[in-house]
């Protein structure tokens, strides 16, 4: 039997009362007595819906009409709500957003890691819209109708989505879809250019433009023309593994930057390397972890997937030695620049895949007072037995991922000997179901 059966959508019409909310913040009820996951639904409300899919164990719909509203719904801020796929929790009030993150990260804890914090560390949230600095747009001439769409993807599916903006992002390039349409659409090459990305400093912005065959000089000439009159770094990225060539300004100087003024640090960055989206929660995060650690001066750190220095050089301005460890070269290289760049000689760094972490690296053999690590979604599971060499009586972990925070929090607990002192979501990406969170460990 088909356990995945897909629905006639214009067969089933009908109403559900919704009880409450899943991790991921769709409303739960039930029909037929089959518990069913309602995308645009919340608690209390009673609403007609239209069944997507049946499974063995549940349904799935998506809202059509609210008949009796919650107090918690509001009017999403961005009026493509519904039918872009990027933020799924519009309809949902900051403050019911910020329940439901803490909520699930307590769940999953207690779920994957059988683990409870003694102390619910406050939310960390700064503004709901505006706040991403970092995104990929894709880009397509679509010839039905006659228009180039530059975006995101439309709800549960492959196709682009026809938006005039985004809420989200920093007005910087939110507010400009149309006119980046225009210039894509103007090149010869419009059809050779599948994404932008996007990026932006405290001061600068920056446009990548992935080109699939070589631009004419012609439409190299309008790039950088578009770069000089709306104050937009440009550059190029051709198919691998030709470099990424900057075309305005023509300087040699390929870096944004982003400041922590409470830490008095200026951060450069290439447009392509990771760092978070959210400059604002940055600096609320980075000031939370500081605090948590309660560095000495006569202490060593070890920083687990440290980026471009992030953490470390906070961490700098506070203890005697900090070691950085990163699997990128090249992220490497720019965390050594801030370093040099913020005067902080007290601090190094180490290429290293800490998925197979190398037996024979000198800083894998040492012990460390304090550690912070901010790993990817997988989290941290293969460094994590290498903790009792680390011998750190505090740790603070920095996470991206609930669910793999809570596996290796089990491990440091029932593993390791540490306690979970405390832990609370961060709301990195409001109006999406992604949860950031911290959580400190002592021994």
């Amino acid at each position: 039997m088909n356990q995945n059966v897909k629905l006639d959508r214009q067969k089933e019409n009908t109403t559900v009362e919704v009880h409450s909310l899943s991790h991921d913040g769709r409303g739960i009820g039930t029909v037929n007595q089959k518990t069913t996951f309602i995308s645009g639904a919340l608690p209390g409300e009673t609403v007609s819906y239209k069944m997507t899919q049946k499974r063995s164990h549940y349904n799935e719909a998506e809202t059509l009409a609210i008949l009796h509203a919650s107090t918690e719904r509001t009017i999403p801020p961005c009026p493509h709500f519904g039918v872009c796929g990027g933020c799924s929790l519009q309809h949902m009030s900051i403050d019911t957003q910020i329940a439901l993150k803490q909520q699930t990260l307590l769940e999953q804890l207690k779920h994957f890691g059988h683990v409870s914090p003694e102390t619910l560390l406050a939310p960390l949230h700064a503004g709901s819209t505006g706040y991403r600095r970092k995104a990929r747009l894709g880009v397509k001439y679509v010839i039905k109708k006659e228009k180039m769409l530059v975006g995101f993807r439309e709800k549960s599916s492959r196709y682009l989505a026809d938006l005039d903006g985004c809420a989200v992002l920093h007005p910087k390039v939110g507010e400009q879809f149309h006119v980046l349409q225009q210039l894509v659409r103007s090149l010869e090459h419009y059809q050779q250019i599948p994404q932008i990305e996007v990026a932006i400093g405290d001061e600068d912005a920056a446009l990548v433009f992935r080109h699939l065959k070589p631009l004419s000089e012609t439409d190299r000439k309008k790039l950088w023309e578009f770069g000089k009159d709306y104050q937009f770094h440009i550059y190029l990225q051709p198919n691998p593994p030709a470099p990424v060539e900057k075309l305005w300004p023509d300087d040699s100087h390929a870096r944004l930057t982003y400041r922590l003024p409470h830490e008095g640090l200026e951060f450069l960055f290439h447009p392509l390397d990771f760092i978070q989206i959210n400059l604002e929660m940055n600096r609320l995060m980075v000031q939370q972890a500081m605090d948590l650690l309660d560095l000495q001066p006569n202490e060593t750190v070890l920083d687990l997937f440290c980026g471009i220095g992030n953490f470390t050089l906070p961490m700098a301005r506070r203890a005697r030695h900090v070691t950085g460890i990163e699997g990128s070269i090249d992220m490497v290289a720019r965390a050594y620049d801030n370093a040099v760049h913020n005067h902080l000689p007290n601090a190094d760094f180490y290429a290293a895949n800490l998925e197979e972490p190398p037996a024979q690296a000198p800083w894998i053999h040492s012990s460390y007072d304090k550690i912070l690590l901010d790993p990817p979604r997988a989290g941290a599971k293969a460094i994590l037995p290498h903790f009792k060499q680390f011998a750190a009586k505090r740790i603070v972990y920095v996470s991206c991922n609930p669910a793999t925070l809570a596996r290796d929090a089990g491990e440091l607990v029932h593993n390791h000997g540490y306690t979970l002192k405390q832990a609370g979501m961060m709301n990195m990406f409001p109006h999406t179901s992604h949860i950031e969170a911290m959580a400190v460990f002592d021994k």
